[in-house]
């Protein structure tokens, strides 16, 4: 066989022998009438030893004619039957591009290297030859891509002569198969734009020789659609010829040119380009912004958003695909062009199909990777648009319910609050966009909307847990360090908001007070509320009105949490005097009284703060509205749904702020029950609704004095005197500083000159008191001035021998001792002697050593009683 001679030979002109006889072979039958019945079954195996001859080439083999030869012989050779198979002429194709190797530089007069050069080109036609050949089986848009795809490797070469070689063989291949195609009927060249796609990249290559190149080949791929249309081979197109009026652009090596040309270029494209082969010109294209060569990953950039800008209208339906190839172009390069080049295209879609963009990127898993953010961020540039998806993000916000109550597991009774998806993801949405600086004019715009929608959204999302299911997660390069939770999402895009809304100020004051953090917290958050409300007054005041109509409405809300927002606002808003010019202060006291109902404890409560906050804020108000603000006040005193008295202590520590406003006539029908109704809570485990309940009966006091006022307050004052002198020695501060405050209001109201002076003198709130030695002399007062009341002192600090706090345990007996010390004889037969002394018995078997020793003391002391 002639292959295992050839193989057996090493010498040249052994080997150019046989190659010369196998070519006039091929030719002598390719040129005879009778080629196509001849069946040459070894074909395949003379071709394989023709590309080892290639392959054993040395690499200065230039020099020689093997290679052009060896492929001239196979040009000849691919044309009989049978044809190749795919992988054998990919096989060939790429050993023919891999043995033509570039050529030096050519030195003027060299006739060596001119010699090289006619070889190399005559090397390079027998390639052309060879590719045209093979492409003469498949005369058809699946046999051109066929042959593309085999070429497209070398297209994308980091190597300039390999790009070259490659382009001008596309442009000679195109050329031969826009004159060989014979359309019989109108059909669809489907890969119009994948091969465009593919090419268009180039026209910015590095090489003015490739960018030439580049540009034939598109304007060949164009008339070869032209053909397929059903257009005559004579027909000129005015579009496509106008790309022959360009080539001057792609020889300059100025890059703002090449890109300027790239746009007209692209332009051309579109307008050329069947409606349907858009989206895989598109697609094809976003490949090429990975290209090794920058500029020419510029100029796909350049392409893709030229086409965008120009057919962008017409993908609708595409926007998903488009967006998905856009976020793997930016999983693949960190390079900055490419990821600005995403947010152009981003923007470009967005200012098209708004909508399906949104949609589109809320259906990406939450927490957003850095890419996503980018994606994000690319609507934010443009304030028209920005504002048109700010809408769009807060209906999806708000057009869902916030969360859904599940069930921890199937066992358990037990539920927990979970975060629906789509506000979810809504609201880290905003956050990115809303991060973006460029976007203030459009948060500006829509101020008072997004503040309100968000500060609800914050309320619904404290102690909600994330879904399961956050999205898909297959492929995503990278997730954000920080871990999501609902309620922070929320707040760092209201805290965003503020910033791009012009109230950096407020921000940053919330952020002093704590008041981020507290709203985080289901028990706190209305003191961040409050913390947010008292900064807009301070730092964005302006703002306010349409904030206060919106929030408003959401006092009406479904869900308590929003209600306990609004409410906490605005109730704040009504201790400060500098909104009188701005608000309606009827309008927000109405809102107040319609939530002392409300079924939420804490709205009720907060509710009672606002009314409250007029003291500070208009107290002129309160001396117009003075009836109406004690009533409510009251009637939250007498909340029987309050089992924690959480109301009923904002009810009692704002009537103390109400109190120096109004007017007394409005007071005097409530004194005595109100006095009544909060002596229970003298005595309260909780320091805070002691500390309340004794500053207002303190507060009550000055208003004892006048017409009636001295006669039914005094049996009030009486009763209450030994428990807030017991409470003198509470183990909280506060509480002893309220009964401190309290009993010197009393003081001139006791007729007890006595009395008051020791209360004068002695209850100073930041000093200490010397108990005993005060409570001999309270004592002896006492007896001197009401002689009658002995039997309700005794009984009174009876009933505290079972107090919780052993120090009202020892005060009590102490109390008890004093009294005895200074009672006469016939004093004596007021007490009831046997119960006193078995309740002290009783306390004798104390546990606290200091409570036994005063129950010690005061058995004692009434031997002389004996």
């Amino acid at each position: 066989m002639v292959s295992s001679v050839v193989s057996c030979t090493q010498d040249l002109t052994l080997k150019l022998c046989l190659i010369r006889t196998v070519s006039m072979i091929g030719l002598a039958i390719c040129s005879s009438p009778q080629a196509g019945f001849f069946h040459f079954s070894r074909k395949s195996e003379l071709i394989s030893q023709l590309m080892e001859f290639l392959k054993l080439e040395a690499v200065d083999g230039q020099k020689s004619a093997l290679r052009h030869r060896a492929l001239a012989a196979c040009s000849y050779l691919v044309k009989l039957e049978p044809p190749l198979k795919d992988a054998e002429k990919t096989e060939l194709v790429s050993t023919a591009l891999s043995s033509i190797i570039p050529l030096p530089p050519v030195s003027i007069g060299a006739m060596g290297e001119l010699h090289q050069e006619i070889l190399y080109r005559d090397t390079l036609d027998a390639l052309k030859d060879l590719l045209k050949g093979l492409l003469c089986w498949n005369i058809t848009p699946n046999g051109l891509e066929e042959m593309f795809g085999v070429l497209i490797p070398w297209i994308r070469s980091s190597k300039e002569h390999e790009r070259e070689r490659a382009l001008e063989l596309s442009s000679a291949l195109l050329h031969f198969y826009l004159h060989k195609l014979n359309v019989n009927c109108v059909v669809t060249f489907h890969n119009l734009g994948l091969l465009i796609g593919r090419l268009s990249p180039r026209c910015s290559d590095s090489l003015a020789s490739i960018r030439q190149h580049t540009l034939d080949c598109i304007y060949y791929l164009l008339y070869i659609q032209l053909r397929y249309e059903g257009f005559a081979p004579d027909h000129k197109d005015e579009q496509v010829e106008k790309l022959q009026t360009l080539r001057s652009g792609l020889l300059n090596p100025d890059s703002s040119v090449l890109f300027h040309t790239c746009f007209d270029i692209a332009m051309i494209i579109g307008k050329r380009l069947p409606p349907e082969q858009l989206t895989s010109l598109l697609f094809i294209t976003f490949e090429g912004l990975s290209d090794s060569d920058a500029n020419c990953s510029r100029a796909a950039t350049v392409m893709i958003n030229s086409l965008l800008k120009d057919r962008g209208t017409i993908l609708l339906s595409k926007v998903p695909e488009i967006i998905l190839r856009v976020k793997e172009q930016l999983e693949e390069t960190s390079e900055e062009h490419v990821r600005k080049a995403a947010v152009q295209t981003m923007y470009i879609l967005a200012t098209q199909h708004v909508k399906a963009v949104v949609s589109s990127l809320l259906s990406s898993p939450v927490p957003y990777d850095s890419d996503m953010c980018t994606l994000w961020g690319a609507l934010s540039s443009d304030p028209p648009l920005t504002s048109e998806v700010l809408n769009l993000l807060l209906e999806k916000m708000t057009g869902d319910v916030p969360y859904k109550e599940c069930k921890t597991s199937l066992l358990s009774s037990a539920s927990s609050r979970v975060a629906t998806l789509l506000p979810l993801t809504a609201t880290c949405a905003l956050r990115e966009v809303m991060s973006q600086p460029k976007s203030s004019p459009a948060v500006q715009e829509l101020y008072p909307q997004l503040f309100v929608a968000l500060l609800l959204q914050v309320s619904c999302m404290v102690g909600v847990q994330l879904p399961k299911n956050l999205g898909p997660t297959k492929d995503r390069k990278s997730q954000s360090s920080r871990n999501l939770d609902p309620c922070s999402s929320a707040v760092e895009a209201l805290h965003f908001m503020l910033v791009q809304g012009g109230s950096e100020a407020v921000a940053l004051s919330v952020a002093a007070d704590g008041g981020w953090e507290k709203m985080k917290k289901e028990e706190t958050h209305h003191m961040g509320v409050t913390s947010l409300s008292s900064s807009m007054v301070r730092y964005s005041g302006p703002k306010l009105p349409d904030i206060i109509k919106k929030l408003q409405s959401a006092q009406n809300s479904a869900y308590d949490s929003q209600r306990v927002t609004a409410t906490a606002f605005l109730a704040q808003l009504l201790q400060s005097s500098e909104l009188s010019d701005l608000i309606f202060l009827e309008p927000l006291m109405d809102s107040m009284t319609s939530r002392l109902k409300d079924s939420s404890v804490t709205v009720r409560m907060l509710a009672i703060r606002g009314l409250g906050n007029i003291a500070s804020g208009h107290p002129e108000k309160v001396r117009k509205h003075g009836s109406h603000l004690l009533t409510a006040m009251m009637n939250a005193m007498d909340d029987r749904e309050d089992p924690d008295h959480i109301v009923t202590q904002e009810a009692m520590s704002n009537m103390s702020l109400l109190l120096p406003h109004v007017q007394e006539k409005d007071l005097h029908s409530l004194l005595v029950h109100t006095a009544i109704r909060i002596r229970p809570f003298f005595d309260h485990e909780r320091e805070e609704l002691r500390t309340s309940s004794i500053i207002l009966f303190g507060n009550l006091t000055k208003f004892s004095s006048g017409d009636d006022g001295e006669e039914t307050l005094f049996e009030q004052i009486l009763n209450g005197l030994v428990t807030l002198l017991l409470h003198l020695q509470d183990p909280k501060p506060d509480v002893v500083k309220a009964c401190k405050f309290a009993l010197q209001m009393c003081a001139p109201s006791l007729n007890n000159q006595g009395l008051a002076d020791m209360f004068t003198s002695h209850l100073h709130p930041d000093r200490g008191l010397h108990y005993g030695e005060f409570m001999n002399n309270v004592c002896k007062n006492l007896l001197q001035g009401y002689p009658d009341m002995i039997p309700r002192l005794i009984q009174t600090n009876i009933s505290y021998f079972k107090s919780i706090w052993s120090d009202l345990r020892a005060a009590a007996p102490l109390f008890i001792g004093f009294l005895v010390l200074h009672m006469q004889p016939d004093q004596c037969r007021m007490v009831d002697l046997d119960q006193l002394v078995t309740s002290l018995m009783v306390l004798l078997k104390d546990p606290v050593p200091s409570v036994r020793i005063k129950a010690s003391e005061t058995m004692g002391r009434l031997v002389k009683f004996a």
